[in-house]
C-alpha cells in the first residue's frame, strides 16, 4: 500500500472524524481546480479526495488500517467521489461556502415579524405612568384551519415529485467524474408537502388579518421615542408559527404651559415691574396641583425659581425632576398722567432721574466679529 492517506491529509493516525473533515476542507479550498488549475494541483486534489473517501468512512478506514485497499473493493478509481461518484460533494461545497444547511424539507411554520405602533400620550401620563387600550391590526392564527393552511376535512399531502424530501437532485458529468447538485423542489417549494385544497379563509397561509384590543402599561418617565416591548404580541408567522414582538413607540404631546427638558419641566411667569420690586406670590397649576410660587422683592427678569421634585418621574431610579419657573418682568408701555407723576417722583427719590446706566461686556454681533477677524489679518 504505497499511499499514506493520513500523510496526504496531514493528520495523525489517532485523528478524530472532525479533525479529518477539517483537514480535508482546508486542503480542498487550496487545491480545488476552480481555484488552482495547475495539472499537478489537480492530481493532488484527487489524492486528498481519495484519502478523505477512505478515512471518513468507518468501514473503509478499518480495511485501510488493517492493510487492505478499500478503493479496489467497490471498483471506484482513486480520487473518485465515493459510491456513485459524488459521495463527498457536500464536504467540498462546505469548504467553500461554510457549513451546509440542514438538509430535508423546510417547515411551513415560521416565526412572525415584529410589529410597531405609535402611541400619543399627554405629559401627565408620561410623568406618572398610565394604562391605555390600543387597537392593533396584525396577523393572527386562522380560526378555520387552526394554522394548518388546508381546508377543513383535508390535509397536506406528500409531494410526489420530491417524495417528501423538499429537494430534487440532478447528476451531471465533469472532468472529475459525476457531480450531483440539489435544489428546492419546484412543485412544493421545498416544503416536502403540498396542500391540494387550501383553506378558503386564509388561502393556505395559516393566518388572517384581524384587529384586536391590547392593554398597554406605560411606565412613569417615558419620553418621545421610548419603545415598550410586548413579547409575542406581533405578527403570527406563516403556518400559524409563533408570533413576533410588538413595540409601542411613545410620542409625547406638547403641553400648553410646560416644556420638558429631560426630566425637568420649564415654564415662564410674567409679573409687573412693581410686583418684581416689592415681591409677591403667584399661584401656579402644576402636575401635582396648585402650588404657590414665592417671588422675592427685587427679582430681576430672567431669574429662575426651582420647585424641586415637581418634574417628571425618573424612568430608571427613584425620584423626580424639578419644575423651573422663569420670571419675566413686564415694563409698562403706557402710563396715565397720575401714574407718570408718581413714577417720576419715585425716580427722584431714588436719584434715578438721569441714570447713566451700567455697561457690561456682552457678545459681539456677527458683523462686528467678522470685522475684527478681517482687521486682525
Amino acid at each position: 500500500m504505497a499511499t499514506d492517506y493520513y500523510a496526504v491529509l496531514g493528520v495523525g493516525r489517532d485523528a478524530s472524524q472532525e479533525e479529518i473533515k477539517k483537514a480535508f476542507r482546508r486542503l480542498a479550498r487550496e487545491l480545488h481546480p476552480d481555484v488552482n488549475p495547475d495539472p499537478k494541483t489537480q492530481e493532488r486534489f484527487k489524492e486528498i479526495n481519495a484519502a478523505y473517501e477512505v478515512l471518513s468512512d468507518p468501514q473503509k478506514k478499518q480495511i485501510y488500517d488493517l492493510g487492505g485497499d478499500p478503493l479496489s473493493q467497490n471498483g471506484a478509481a482513486a480520487g473518485g467521489f465515493g459510491a456513485g461518484g459524488f459521495g463527498n460533494l457536500s464536504d467540498i461545497m462546505d469548504a467553500f461556502f461554510g457549513q451546509a444547511g440542514q438538509r430535508g424539507p423546510r417547515s411551513r411554520t415560521r416565526r412572525g415579524q415584529d410589529a410597531m405602533i405609535r402611541l400619543e400620550i399627554e405629559l401627565e401620563e408620561a410623568a406618572f405612568g398610565a394604562t391605555k387600550e390600543i387597537q392593533v391590526d396584525t396577523a393572527v392564527v386562522c380560526g378555520t384551519c387552526n394554522g394548518e393552511g388546508a381546508a377543513p376535512g383535508t390535509s397536506a399531502q406528500t409531494c410526489d415529485m420530491c417524495r417528501g424530501r423538499g429537494e430534487v437532485s440532478q447528476v451531471t458529468r465533469s472532468f472529475l467524474g459525476q457531480v450531483m447538485t440539489s435544489r428546492p423542489c419546484p412543485q412544493c417549494q421545498g416544503f416536502g408537502t403540498v396542500v391540494p385544497t387550501p383553506c378558503p379563509e386564509c388561502a393556505g397561509d395559516g393566518r388572517v388579518r384581524s384587529r384586536r384590543t391590547l392593554t398597554v402599561k406605560i411606565p412613569a418617565g417615558v419620553d418621545t421615542g421610548t419603545r415598550i416591548q410586548h413579547a409575542g404580541e406581533g405578527e403570527v408567522g406563516p403556518g400559524g408559527g409563533p408570533a413576533g414582538d410588538l413595540y409601542v413607540e411613545i410620542r409625547e404631546l406638547p403641553h400648553p404651559i410646560f416644556q420638558r427638558r429631560g426630566d425637568d419641566l420649564h415654564c415662564t411667569v410674567t409679573i409687573p415691574m412693581t410686583a418684581a420690586s416689592l415681591g409677591t406670590k403667584v399661584n401656579l397649576e402644576t402636575l401635582d396641583g396648585l402650588e404657590e410660587v414665592d417671588i422675592r422683592p427685587g427679582t430681576q427678569s430672567g431669574q429662575s425659581i426651582p420647585l424641586h421634585q415637581h418634574g417628571v418621574t425618573h424612568l430608571r431610579g427613584g425620584g423626580r425632576g424639578d419644575l423651573i419657573v422663569h420670571v419675566e418682568v413686564e415694563t409698562p408701555q403706557k402710563l396715565d398722567p397720575e401714574q407718570e407723576r408718581l413714577l417720576r417722583q419715585l425716580a427722584q427719590l431714588r436719584g434715578e432721574e438721569r441714570p447713566q446706566g451700567q455697561f457690561k461686556p456682552g457678545q459681539q454681533g456677527l458683523f462686528s466679529r467678522l470685522k475684527d477677524a478681517w482687521s486682525g489679518r
